[in-house]
């Protein structure tokens, strides 16, 4: 194999006999295959040992503390949700229902008029809104 001064030495016809030139670096031999890869484990192992002992502790600290801090966060809009929500079906449904039963009776008296007295009289009396109109006023 050839050596770092032999390779310097090398011309690759270009004019170039630069170690770091593409042609030298095509022979050079890899030395990236010697090494086996890292897992992500030993690799974040390796980076926490670069700190000193107190600052991996706050650090601990501050991750141990802000996961409890989110899921007491998440603990607690499960259960504002579920008050909000249980709550507003008990207070507005009874006023829905109410709605929906005087809505009944009145169609019920619509249909009553319109089988009494015939299909005009119950439209006639109806104003645009849905309410009985007042009768005409004499002058």
């Amino acid at each position: 194999m050839a050596s770092i001064e032999e390779l310097d030495q090398l011309d690759s016809g270009m004019g170039s006999s630069d170690i770091r030139s593409p042609e030298v670096k095509s022979i050079l031999p890899d030395d990236d295959d010697d090494e086996e890869d890292e897992t992500l484990a030993e690799r974040l192992v390796g980076l926490a040992e670069m700190f000193p002992e107190d600052v991996r502790k706050l650090g601990h600290a501050t991750g141990t503390c802000l996961c409890a801090c989110i899921k007491g966060l998440y603990a607690f809009s499960c259960t504002a949700t579920w008050l909000f929500f249980s709550s507003s079906a008990i207070l507005f449904a009874p006023i829905i229902f109410e709605m929906e039963r005087a809505q009944m009776e009145e169609m019920q008296r619509t249909q009553q008029k319109q089988v009494l007295l015939g299909p005009s009289s119950a439209i006639s009396n109806v104003g645009p809104s849905g309410l009985p109109m007042s009768p005409p006023l004499q002058r």
